[in-house]
Parts: structure tokens; C-alpha cells; sequence
């Protein structure tokens, strides 16, 4: 990547939520050339007169930060070296293919995203220009121009990797940058670094939201923990089949690969006791409370394609799947109740595992 006047890379978030708010502000106070992309007009707008706020767990930040309508990409004249997406995993596509036009030659695109979206990255602006990303840190956003980020620098957790081989030695530039917002792993297995948190996001994400309970909250209802825990079951089943191999993520020891029901309960106590505070909701949560749909599809549904494909079932991905497609139609309200049609998906008492 090029350098500009001695400022470094010229970098682009596009989508600036909850979390691309959060980490760009990191850049932009660590000295960066950094600009926002941003599909909500009011947050646009809020960032313009008062700059980007971070509630952080100790602290509140603020940046100015420029930032653009999604119909001034139109208008940017110099293109970016560095593009980090953090867009909704079913917006990755469209959102590549915006942003492709803007970027340099030997740009590199970021996907910082749930599901496995860095082969959609991949489509559009070729392998040797995609770098995959998974990033763990919890926030949300209901007021235009601030984010409530819960997870301060040293327990945000992100892995790098790229997609050629021959870009991979480029990753570490990608890290350092990122090491300002928080601990960075580059990987040179990035798809199973994927998997792992999709194994993870399958567990937790939907689960909860289907109740309209924080995360904990869902996870102490009496079942759930065994719902959960049987929907990352299914997810490490599909990753395997997929190829994948189970390998450490957030920062955890390496693992035994002859125990991946092990695995899954570690990593999702993992996320339970670091990663998620007591009134954490999960962005599907935060999605439905929008309005939005949430990456249904791109997660549990991907379990259920995945195994499909190989010849094996998902049940309970499946019922998680068919819950929440039903309450984003509006047949089906998002309830605490909602625990006892979750668990007929794991079939009598004593068939359970």
C-alpha cells in the first residue's frame, strides 16, 4: 500500500455502525487518513456537527471524522488503499461492488463481518485484494452520531488473513493498523478462523434474539443453555464437513481437534464470561428492535445449506432459522416463551445428547 504525504494509507469505512463507528474512531485519533461511508442519513449527518462518540467501558471518545452519503462515493476522487467493509453479511456484495470502483489498484478490502463473506469480497475485487477478518467485540447504536462499544481496546479481539498467498506477507501491515482498536491475530487459515465464530455466532446470535433477552439472560433460561449449545454442535459439524479445522480464536489456548463438542462449550463460555456483558444484546437483537432483518441466512441458514449438502440435518439450525423468519414476516413475536419451540427442535428427553 502506498503512503500519503507521510500520513500512511489513505482508509474507507464503509459502514460505520456500531462497530465500524467504534474502531474508525480509533483510527482517526490515532492519526490516520481515514473517511466514513454511511448509509443512514441522521448518523451522516450527526457525525458531520458533532463529530463520532464512543462510550467506551471507562472512557468516552470523540473524533471528527469525515464522512460520506453512500450516493458521494460517487464523488471521491482519490482512491482508497485500504477498505475495511463492516456492513450487514447479506449487504456484502452490493457494498463491494459500490467501493470497488474507489479503490487503488493494489487496494485491499477488510471484511469485518459475521458469516463467511470473503469469498462474496473475493467475486467482486479478486482474491489477491480480499482479506478475511473476524472481529469480537460487543456494542450497539440507537442514537444517530454515538456508539456504546462494551468491550474497551484490550479485550477487542480481531484475526486477519488474506485469501492468496501472495498477498498474506501485506497482512501484518493490515494488523498494525488494527492493533489500534484492539489485540490482532494474523492467521494464514482464515476461512476455519471463520468458521470457528460462525460455530459460535450460530450458538448465541439468533438463540437469544428469538427470546428478546440479552445474551446471559437468554443463556440462563431454563434450556437454553442446551439449545445453544446443540445449534454450535450442528455449526462445528458443518465447518468440518466444509473442510475447516477447528483452530483457537478470541485469544483462546490451542485445542484438542478429537473433542469439537469441547471446543464449542469452551469458546461459547468464552464469549459468555469476556466478551458479553449482563445487558449485551446480540446485533440480531439490535437489528429486529431497528426494524431490520438480521443475517438469518448467513449464519444459521448456512449451517443448514452446508450440512444439507453433505447429506447430514440441522434441526435445531433449522428451527432457529424458521422462528426468526417467522418474526421478521410479523407472524411471531419475539418472546421469552419462545424457549419451549426451541426445544422440540432437539427431539424427546432421551434422544438428547
Amino acid at each position: 500500500m502506498r503512503r500519503i504525504e507521510g500520513r500512511g494509507p489513505r482508509i474507507a469505512f464503509l459502514g460505520t455502525g456500531a462497530q465500524g463507528a467504534s474502531i474508525g474512531a480509533d483510527f482517526a485519533l490515532a492519526g490516520l487518513d481515514v473517511t466514513f461511508i454511511e448509509q443512514w442519513p441522521a448518523h451522516v449527518e450527526a457525525i458531520r456537527a458533532h463529530g463520532i462518540t464512543v462510550n467506551l467501558p471507562a472512557e468516552t471518545i470523540n473524533a471528527k471524522v469525515p464522512v460520506l452519503h453512500l450516493c458521494q462515493v460517487a464523488e471521491v476522487k482519490e482512491a482508497f488503499d485500504l477498505v475495511f467493509l463492516v456492513v450487514k453479511a447479506y449487504d456484502t456484495k452490493w457494498a463491494t461492488q459500490l467501493i470497488s470502483s474507489c479503490l487503488a489498484p493494489d487496494g485491499l478490502v477488510v471484511g469485518l463481518q459475521n458469516g463467511m463473506t470473503h469469498e462474496d469480497i473475493a467475486e467482486v475485487v479478486g482474491r489477491e485484494r480480499t482479506v478475511g477478518a473476524v472481529i469480537e467485540i460487543a456494542s450497539n447504536m440507537f442514537t444517530p452520531g454515538i456508539t456504546n462499544r462494551q468491550n474497551d481496546r484490550t479485550t477487542s479481539w480481531f484475526a486477519l488473513g488474506a485469501l492468496d498467498e501472495a498477498t498474506q506477507p501485506r497482512v501484518e501491515v493490515v494488523a498494525e493498523l488494527l492493533r489500534n482498536a484492539g489485540r490482532v491475530e494474523v492467521t494464514d487459515d482464515i476461512r476455519s478462523a471463520k468458521w470457528m465464530k460462525l460455530v459460535v455466532n450460530a450458538a448465541e446470535l439468533l438463540p437469544s434474539a428469538i427470546l428478546n433477552l440479552p445474551l446471559a439472560d437468554a443463556a440462563r433460561a431454563p434450556g437454553m443453555l442446551e439449545v445453544m449449545r446443540a445449534a454450535g454442535y450442528e455449526a462445528m459439524n458443518a465447518a468440518l464437513a466444509d473442510g475447516a479445522s477447528i483452530i483457537p480464536i478470541i485469544g483462546m489456548p490451542p485445542v484438542t481437534t478429537n473433542h469439537p463438542e469441547r471446543y464449542v462449550d469452551r469458546i461459547f463460555e468464552e464469549v459468555l464470561t469476556t466478551f458479553s456483558k449482563p445487558d449485551t444484546l446480540t446485533t440480531s437483537l439490535q437489528d429486529w428492535r431497528k426494524g431490520r432483518r438480521a443475517e438469518v441466512q448467513e449464519v444459521n441458514g448456512w449451517v443448514v445449506d452446508v450440512l444439507r449438502a453433505h447429506g447430514q440435518k440441522a434441526p435445531v439450525n433449522r428451527r432457529v432459522v424458521e422462528l426468526a423468519v417467522e418474526i421478521e414476516k410479523g407472524r411471531l413475536e419475539a418472546k421469552p416463551e419462545n424457549v419451549g419451540l426451541l426445544l422440540e427442535a432437539l427431539g424427546p428427553k432421551a434422544d438428547r445428547r
